[in-house]
């Protein structure tokens, strides 16, 4: 996967002087997002480039705004896990601008947000990483965007074996709003670098 993400890098241009370039790691659960999100802000931090990595599950809504919604659970996951409109105007909207972003950050463990302070420089790269990037609320605010693409059989293997026993659950929530994302946003045809992993 090293050599993949190096190839990845190669393709993204690097910001000049006063420029952000905003790169979106798209691609559905346990696809290895977050793995070479991690790995190319390495990278980019050994080179000398300036990166601000966001992990996009950090700001997910609190459980009662997810749960037992009256709708069905494939629609709270896709349209209701995040607050697509908040994230919208306070992450996606401010990255070329701001000096930093104020966000609600989620704790699991309380199921409640406190506010985290992210600093922008001047010049830098942006990477987010996380699922459904490439909605129709969020893609233009992209310069660059790769797809994680992954068979959902490895995926769901590389579940831990508790949360592998919640079969149900994957298929009426997860795996739904997956089908419908790929058929609705085309995220591998879209994207502008593929990784098979």
């Amino acid at each position: 996967m090293k050599n993949g993400i190096l190839q990845l890098a190669a393709k993204i241009p690097v910001p000049e002087k006063g420029q952000r370039i905003v790169v979106g790691i798209d691609g559905l659960s346990h696809s290895g997002k977050t793995t070479i999100g991690n790995f190319l802000h390495g990278h980019y931090v050994e080179q000398g480039v300036p990166a601000v990595l966001i992990h996009l599950d950090d700001y997910i809504v609190e459980r009662k705004r997810r749960y037992g919604t009256w709708t069905e659970p494939w629609k709270e996951y896709y349209g209701l896990q995040w607050d697509v409109e908040q994230l919208k105007r306070e992450l996606f909207a401010p990255l070329r601008t701001a000096n930093g972003l104020s966000l609600a950050a989620y704790d699991e463990a309380t199921d409640q947000h406190r506010i985290e302070r992210i600093a922008l420089p001047e010049q830098t790269i942006i990477i987010i990483e996380g699922v459904f990037l490439q909605r129709d609320e969020w893609r233009a605010h992209f310069d660059f965007l790769c797809y994680v693409d992954s068979p959902r059989g490895e995926r769901f293997n590389r579940e831990s074996p508790d949360t592998q026993k919640k079969l149900e659950k994957f298929e009426q929530r997860y795996w739904k709003a997956e089908a419908h994302y790929l058929e609705s946003a085309k995220p591998k045809a879209s994207a502008d670098h593929l990784i098979s992993n």
